[in-house]
């Protein structure tokens, strides 16, 4: 396969793959993924078709939020290795042609950051502070928070800092809100995406990026509904999507286009999809993740909207969109497929009321979500702009739903008494199964699960790891690990090796991003259960690429043409239900 990332623009097309690093792959044994674990599996990601990794954070840590709470953002948390270790994992990944991106964490530090550090030693209104959103409480002498805001992982959005002011935390009381007005968090910031691009490092994920700003000054604190978790930000919201943030991103496309090629970044941004394009303009960050993919049921309606509206904003910003169905914040797509489909329910409301009550409130029928889950890659590979694949959907892996609570590491299950809103997100971040061969033993706190070995995850010293994975994996693994499915031509791994390699050899080098809806006009039957689109194809046969995706009950017929890729096998020209083909038409 030849790769198609040699060029400046090579993200707009390219298909990108999420490593959370500590559960990827263990190469010291410990039990928890390393940056050693990730260069062992370079060639891994170079058979399967990717164009680049993102890195989720990996910098030291208190791991109050599985890294998100950063202390120092120029090193390498010592658990995971060193920055010789980065140096020699980005060596390996540019030698196999792959690009490397890292995760930017701007909304926030860790409360064991040394700027925190000096900001609670110092006396209030210090410089120290400023560079922190600290507030005077109410009540006599501050013992109350400043109002009744919410953290988004639940309880209160301030911490008393013990002299009766109160420090702004939007997530857990260990991340602490940077205050982007002060200079010296803009100067900081600018310093840490050079010392990474000067590392070798091609580009950026940037956390919360609807985020930073904050206007909490034009007008006495006050209280608010709880603000949106994952949703649209109501505008003129104090502390989400304020105009003044793209002030910062204009700042950092200066820093990026230092670099020669230019780095790039996409946004992680919850916002309406008309808001979008301000973000992902060639003067900000370039692009940004369109979370209303990963959002939609299994329903025709759903994804053609999604992709209607991701379209439109690529083509506003001049950019192209992105694609994703899953990441590490949320359940894992051949679960959710698999659950009831309901259209009036948000995409997250049953797989959280699912795990919260440890996958018994409703049926997952796992077949029927593997199933859908091969049809999806299909449909998402065909479209133009950039996938990002999260490690594991390689696999088909389904959501871990019954991880016992004292085993759970994710603050959002801390953070509520059981009931509330969520379980957490660790079903979608347990250690990756890398060979069947290394079978674990029922542990003795649940046979469900595995101890003693890790499904190839660790790396072996003196015959075993030196300690049981950091989530716990269940004992159903092996039906998942690569190696089995390396072996397999019908296994999922290999339907997502043969969709990459395809779409960098007949798509990815026209650079066309054009797109044709193939209505009741391609099809006898096709109702409005059907997903099905046109693209220029590479080559000069005259041909055009198709893919068709069957959402409804009965099969359908195909229109004339060459079938190139089946989601599932099938014989003659009707295709099944909750299956997809791409056609050379």
């Amino acid at each position: 396969m030849t790769l198609n990332n040699t060029h400046d623009d090579w993200w707009k097309q390219a298909v990108v793959y999420q490593v959370y690093p500590r559960s990827f792959r263990d190469a010291n044994g410990d039990g928890l993924g390393d940056i050693a674990g990730i260069t062992s599996r370079i060639p891994y990601l170079r058979q399967l078709g990717v164009d680049a990794l993102w890195l989720s954070p990996f910098y030291p840590s208190e791991l109050a939020d599985g890294g998100y709470d950063v202390i120092d953002y120029r090193n390498v948390d010592p658990r995971l290795g060193t920055l010789d270790d980065f140096d020699a994992m980005v060596a390996a990944a540019h030698n196999a042609g792959l690009k490397v991106v890292v995760d930017i964490v701007p909304n926030h530090t860790s409360n064991m950051h040394p700027w925190f550090q000096e900001a609670l030693a110092s006396a209030p209104g210090s410089p120290a502070r400023d560079r922190y959103i600290f507030r005077d409480g109410e009540g006599a002498h501050g013992e109350l928070p400043p109002n009744n805001w919410q953290s988004l992982f639940g309880g209160p959005a301030w911490e008393a800092a013990g002299d009766g002011q109160w420090y702004l935390h939007l997530f857990t009381k260990e991340q602490p809100d940077l205050n982007w007005k002060n200079p010296d968090v803009h100067e900081d910031f600018r310093t840490t995406l050079r010392f990474w691009s000067d590392r070798g490092v091609d580009g950026f994920r940037i956390d919360v990026a609807h985020g930073l700003a904050k206007d909490l000054d034009s007008e006495p604190l006050k209280d608010l509904e709880r603000f949106p978790v994952g949703g649209d930000p109501v505008p003129g919201h104090p502390l989400w999507d304020r105009p003044e943030v793209h002030e910062i991103y204009r700042e950092w496309n200066k820093v990026f286009n230092e670099y020669d090629p230019p780095r790039f970044a996409v946004g992680e941004a919850w916002v309406p999809a008309e808001h979008q394009h301000l973000y992902a303009s060639k003067d900000e960050l370039g692009q940004v993740f369109n979370f209303e993919f990963a959002k939609a049921n299994w329903f025709a309606g759903d994804f053609r909207l999604a992709i209607e509206e991701g379209l439109a904003s690529a083509d506003e910003s001049k950019s192209t969109t992105t694609w994703v169905m899953s990441n590490h914040d949320v359940p894992r797509h051949v679960s959710r497929y698999g659950l009831p489909q309901v259209h009036t329910r948000g995409y997250h409301e049953l797989p959280n009321d699912w795990l919260l009550r440890n996958g018994t409130t409703y049926i997952e029928n796992r077949e029927l979500g593997t199933r859908r889950g091969r049809a999806a890659i299909l449909m998402e590979l065909g479209l133009p702009g950039s996938v990002y694949v999260y490690q594991g959907e390689e696999l088909g892996l389904p959501e871990v739903a019954t991880i016992p609570w004292d085993h759970l590491e994710d603050p959002v299950a801390f953070n509520t008494d059981h009931s509330d809103a969520a379980k957490g997100r660790d079903g979608c971040r347990v250690p990756l199964p890398w060979s069947a061969q290394d079978m674990p033993q029922p542990a003795p706190w649940d046979p469900e699960f595995g101890a003693g070995a890790s499904f190839g995850f660790s790396e072996h010293a003196g015959g075993r790891a030196s300690a049981d994975p950091h989530l716990p994996q269940p004992l159903w693994y092996a039906g998942y690990a690569a190696d089995a499915e390396d072996t397999d031509p019908a296994s999922i791994l290999n339907l997502y090796r043969r969709a990459m390699h395809w779409r960098q050899e007949h798509l990815t080098p026209t650079g066309d991003t054009s797109l044709t809806w193939l209505g009741p006009q391609a099809f006898a039957d096709c109702g409005d259960d059907v997903v099905a689109y046109a693209r220029p194809l590479a080559d000069d046969s005259g041909d055009r690429f198709a893919c068709i995706v069957n959402f409804g009950a009965t099969p359908i017929e195909l229109p004339h043409g060459d079938v190139v890729m089946r989601s599932i096998p099938f014989d003659g020209h009707r295709l099944p239900t909750d299956a997809a083909v791409w056609m050379r038409i």
